[in-house]
């Protein structure tokens, strides 16, 4: 039987190295018709605002928007649990024709009369792009009515990829940022920016920093607080990881106030010791600074090293498949999963940009397929293709890589399961190892019968 074909317009979102010259078309809306992994704008721009707990979060819409991202994060929480609740204005058919602003008022004052946030964001939907609600307006006057915040998010799904969702959340989190006291905010201070606490691990890499001695003023937005954030222009650096989600943030924030911001990974050994050790570099006048961090990584990378090689022992020579939201957490998988002996055979990301995969194509071996915003049938195809042992993926691929037959590795924004730090790096190896070696595999149905 022949080979699953792919759709011929997407074959310059498609490349394999070392086949011909590298010119991968990234940046562009999904193919009508290829049924995308990705999600929306709007979904983009709640996975960067859901997690700041104790504001409130509006989805200015259809109830069936609430519903398809209501409590998307596996973001944890030390205090408040506001964020965890999704409401929606839930607009019907008369709301459509003769406007919804009066809804979105109402509701907006009854919510916070009765949860009392710190701050309250307005999510615009498809819809209301269509309609033409001025939310702004009244986002204006519940602020001066309630004393907090009440931010539009102009994350209409239309309008773009879930790139654009991410600045849409950028912009917003930027009129929060600069309105608090810098007070008592010492001068060896950071921001961590594009972290979002999945399974808590804006609290590993916080205690990594502080135990460093340095202070940690805000994180974007793992763990979030609305006073942190309006505070955060008092830092002397932003740490960001998630480039993709947050990098537009940093940037107003470098305009607005000079602060510098570097970019850091916190997947794998190597990336999460570069990111210590970037972050003391950068406060190169106090020298107790970098020793400490030497310390750190020094004793991190001793408790975990012997698991790690029985770990490698038994999973080299395996094939991998990658594919994630954003193309920096590829970079930092390709690293962690040759720790481990485990070659990529296939690399993709939803949202990397032209300099993300030319990063990505000197890092892959020949043969090794990238992928620009697939679908599931590429998916598929490469993976069979490609012999590939084991899926690193999220919630959407996980299907893909059981009706294959082969090992899956949530990498999802909804894990319950650290993989971030040194601890991190032990629990992908168990997670990888367990999956790739599972007996189960025996009675699934063969790759071949795909072909």
């Amino acid at each position: 039987m022949n080979s699953i074909p792919i759709l011929k317009e997407r074959k310059k979102q498609i490349y394999h190295k070392g086949e011909g010259v590298f010119d991968l078309t990234c940046d562009t809306k999904s193919l009508a018709g290829s049924v995308s992994q990705r999600a929306c704008v709007f979904c983009g721009s709640r996975v960067v605002l859901y997690p700041i707990a104790d504001a409130l979060h509006l989805i200015h819409g259809p109830i069936g928007c609430a519903s398809y991202t209501w409590d998307i994060r596996g973001a944890l929480s030390s205090g408040p649990e506001l964020h965890r609740m999704s409401f929606s204005t839930d607009l019907r058919e008369r709301n459509i024709i003769f406007g919804g602003e009066k809804k979105l008022y109402a509701s907006l004052v009854q919510l916070i009369d009765t949860y009392r946030p710190n701050a309250a964001f307005v999510y615009c939907t498809c819809i209301i792009g269509i309609i033409g609600d001025d939310i702004d307006s009244v986002c204006k006057r519940v602020t001066e009515e309630k004393g907090i915040p009440v931010l539009p998010v102009h994350s209409e799904g239309f309008k773009g990829t879930k790139k654009d969702g991410y600045k849409a959340a950028c912009e917003s989190l930027s009129m929060l940022v600069g309105t608090g006291s810098i007070e008592n905010i010492g001068k060896y201070a950071i921001n961590i920016m594009g972290e979002f606490n999945i399974a808590g691990e804006a609290w590993t890499i916080k205690k990594y920093y502080e135990n460093m001695g340095i202070e940690v003023v805000s994180v974007f937005t793992g763990d979030g607080r609305v006073e942190n954030i309006k505070r955060s222009h008092g830092a002397s650096l932003n740490v960001v990881q998630c480039s993709g989600s947050i990098l537009r943030l940093a940037q107003i924030m470098e305009e607005k106030y000079g602060i510098p911001y570097i970019r850091v990974s916190y997947f794998g050994i190597d990336d999460m010791s570069k990111a210590l050790y970037d972050v003391a570099a950068h406060f190169k006048d106090n020298l107790e600074i970098m020793k400490k961090t030497k310390e750190i990584v020094r004793n991190e990378i001793d408790a975990i090293y012997p698991d790690l090689l029985r770990y490698k022992k038994a999973l080299s020579g395996k094939k991998a498949a990658i594919y994630v939201g954003g193309a920096f957490k590829a970079f930092s998988m390709i690293k962690a999963l040759r720790s481990l002996g485990i070659d990529v055979v296939l690399a993709g990301s939803q949202t990397g940009n032209k300099d993300d995969y030319e990063v990505l194509r000197d890092m892959c071996d020949d043969g090794t397929v990238i992928l620009d915003d697939a679908n599931p049938l590429e998916l598929s195809k490469y993976c069979i293709e490609k012999g590939a042992d084991l899926f690193v993926g999220g919630v959407k691929e996980r299907p893909i890589a059981y009706k294959l037959g082969i090992g899956f590795c949530d990498h999802n924004h909804e894990r319950k399961i650290s993989l971030a730090g040194y601890s991190g790096m032990i629990n992908l190896a168990k997670e990888v190892y367990s999956s790739v070696t599972s007996p189960v595999w025996k009675f699934a149905p063969a790759k071949d019968s795909f072909l």
